[in-house]
């Protein structure tokens, strides 16, 4: 698989039923602006993400290939038992006295900060340093595709997707990057 697939399927799987899609029926169902709201999100993951991948290409440096590739095996193991368990909305603070663009890049910023998509996207920079742009442009698609269609749709269909199924599903296709992972070592 390619460094942007690879990147754009981690960061989808690892962002479905994650706080930030709450974060984005939040945000949708208070501002009612959803270019704005999807602007903000795409600027903060376009920031977090180069951070967060910057930081695995520096990490890169200071272990093994081998190190790396076990990493990665990990990474998505892990990512298939994180998926199972849903997230909470912990901070449900109002920005409603800021602008639908900058609430949904203050909030997506600080919501990013040591959540899953940020982890994976260390270790896809780890694992890809000689692709950092790939990776970045990946992860960010692969935030998008997972938050977008929940700002489009808002609340008309939220409370009828079956989670724990989609959680399921999405544990057992990380199960599988994890062994085929894990069989190119």
């Amino acid at each position: 698989m390619s460094v942007l697939a690879t990147s754009i399927t981690s960061i989808a799987l690892a962002e479905i039923g994650d706080k930030t899609q709450l974060l984005s029926l939040l945000l949708i169902s208070r501002y009612r602006k959803p270019l704005s709201i999807i602007l903000g999100i795409f600027t903060a993951t376009l920031l977090n993400h180069f951070v967060a991948a910057w930081f695995g290409v520096v990490l890169a440096d200071f272990l093994s290939p081998t190190v790396l590739k076990w990493l990665v095996v990990l990474s998505f193991a892990s990512m298939a038992l994180w998926v199972l368990f849903p997230d909470k909305l912990e901070d449900q603070q109002s920005f409603s006295s800021r602008g639908p663009f900058l609430a949904s890049f203050i909030a997506f910023s600080i919501a990013e900060i040591g959540d899953k998509t940020q982890i994976a996207t260390s270790i896809l920079g780890a694992q890809y340093s000689h692709a950092l742009g790939w990776v970045v442009l990946g992860t960010t698609i692969g935030m998008m595709l997972a938050n977008v269609p929940v700002i489009l749709l808002g609340q008309l269909s939220a409370d009828k997707i079956p989670m724990s199924l989609v959680r399921k599903i999405t544990a057992v296709a990380f199960v599988i990057m994890a062994i085929l992972a894990w069989m190119s070592l």
